[in-house]
């Protein structure tokens, strides 16, 4: 019965009583995340879908979805690695983004464990192919969602290459709307992300290869700072940077990389991970997206605290590397704590 379930898209939800959490093996997609407000009214925090049809369709600007083998751009979808060239499909001209045409957001992932109970978490595998949208080598892939406390969501993404070396940078893209996924735009909501400086881009999108201090730039929100108090200044449509991050306060062996807040609903997540680096993005590019419910997401209407490997680190060799050979693993952990302020 397992394998015909895990053939086609479904939805799965992990409930603790105090937060829902629907999940989809679509792309191990997070669809849906409902928790209470100060009052104890719920309401759902993600932007995304109310079936999995939408996703299938390619509807969706990656929401909430797992993306990979690489996140985020490619220069010119090209590499080298151990001198041999590698071309990648130019899906966002004129670079490759979140894995390409076909990337794992685009899967169906098996459901490898699924557990209800105190602390229920599902366990989704996926197995990319040699040459699959243009990468090297076998690699097998896992993502466990698992709510650890009533508040608590933890993330745990690993990637093991077979039989060759491969760049691999995993990242979650869900929409963060904490006010509820139909209630407008970000710009009020404030956050703090504990990230010094960013890896400032050329006119598509991609690092230069400098690391610049965000103090003294619309990027500083190393202090709480509303989402929409500088955005104006930022050029194109609003925030589409990666942070790196600082070596701060850690909790479980993970670092601060972000604070959210919601004025309205006084909603607080604070993510924690092991990734170098979290692409801040204030969804410039949505645009009349028919979601759940009948909500209509339109620009800003969520933000993306995508933790991930540098963008197009495998053509920085100043940046971290997203190299990863055989014999070792990829690993990468996201904590999603939620409280109120």
């Amino acid at each position: 019965m397992a394998d015909q379930i895990d053939q086609k898209p479904d939805i799965f939800e992990l409930n603790n009583g105090s937060m829902q959490v629907k999940i989809t093996n679509y792309g191990a997609t997070i669809t849906s995340l409902s928790l209470p407000d100060k009052n104890g009214k719920q309401a759902d925090v993600v932007l995304g879908f109310d079936s999995v049809e939408p996703y299938v369709k390619g509807v969706a600007p990656y929401f909430g979805a797992i993306v990979g083998r690489v996140a985020n751009r490619i220069k010119e979808g090209k590499f080298t690695l151990d001198g041999a060239e590698y071309a990648l499909p130019i899906n966002k001209p004129p670079n490759s983004l979140h894995g390409g045409f076909k990337g794992f957001d685009k899967m169906i992932w098996q459901v490898a464990e699924y557990k209800k109970g105190e602390n229920p978490s599902i366990t989704f595998k996926y197995h990319s192919h040699d040459g699959e949208e243009g990468y090297p080598g076998e690699v097998s892939v896992t993502a466990t969602y698992t709510l650890t406390s009533s508040t608590t969501m933890r993330l745990d993404m690993e990637a093991v290459p077979e039989n060759k070396p491969t760049p691999i940078s995993l990242a979650q893209h869900t929409y963060w709307n904490l006010a509820g996924h139909n209630s407008g735009n970000i710009l009020d909501n404030s956050i703090q992300i504990w990230g010094s400086h960013i890896t400032p881009v050329d006119q598509n999108t991609v690092p230069t290869g400098e690391i610049m201090p965000v103090k003294g730039t619309p990027f500083d929100f190393t202090t709480e700072k509303k989402i929409g108090a500088s955005i104006h200044e930022v050029p194109g449509l609003g925030y589409d940077h990666n942070y790196v991050l600082d070596c701060g306060e850690e909790k479980s062996g993970l670092k601060h990389a972000a604070k959210l807040k919601d004025p309205s609903s006084s909603r607080v997540l604070n993510l924690w991970t092991d990734a170098p680096g979290m692409q801040f993005y204030t969804a410039n590019y949505v645009n009349g997206v028919a979601g759940k419910g009948g909500a209509v997401y339109g620009k800003h209407s969520g933000v993306c605290l995508e933790t991930q490997g540098f963008p197009n680190a495998i053509n920085q060799p100043n940046f971290p590397s997203v190299v990863v050979r055989p014999g070792e693993k990829y690993k990468h952990t996201m904590l999603f704590e939620f409280s109120y302020e």
